[in-house]
């Protein structure tokens, strides 16, 4: 599941499949192995199916839901950065662990 997906009740998604980024799979669905949910409400895609995944997956602007970037300024330096300066903030965390 990435961000924002959206799993209706009863739904089950099957081993390495996916519901995408800000997408709606609807209550008692069911995406088969190795399959992609994308969209509003969710379609089902084999991963055969590239051309037709990207044409809905484009407008969801990944760069922008999940790192806070858009268009030109979605450099992988800039994406980088933001996510080491983010892990950086954990630096002095204190481990928990069960005994």
């Amino acid at each position: 599941m990435f961000h924002s997906a959206h799993l209706g009740r009863g739904s089950s998604v099957r081993i390495n499949g996916v519901v995408h980024l800000k997408s709606y799979l609807e209550p008692g669905a069911v995406v088969p192995i190795g399959w992609i949910a994308v969209g509003n409400p969710a379609k089902l895609f084999s991963p055969e199916q590239h051309d037709e995944i990207l044409k809905i997956q484009d407008s969801l602007n990944f760069p922008l839901v999940v790192y806070g970037f858009d268009g030109p300024d979605a450099t992988m330096k800039k994406i980088t950065q933001r996510l080491s300066e983010n892990l950086g903030s954990h630096i002095d965390d204190t481990i928990i662990t069960e005994e």
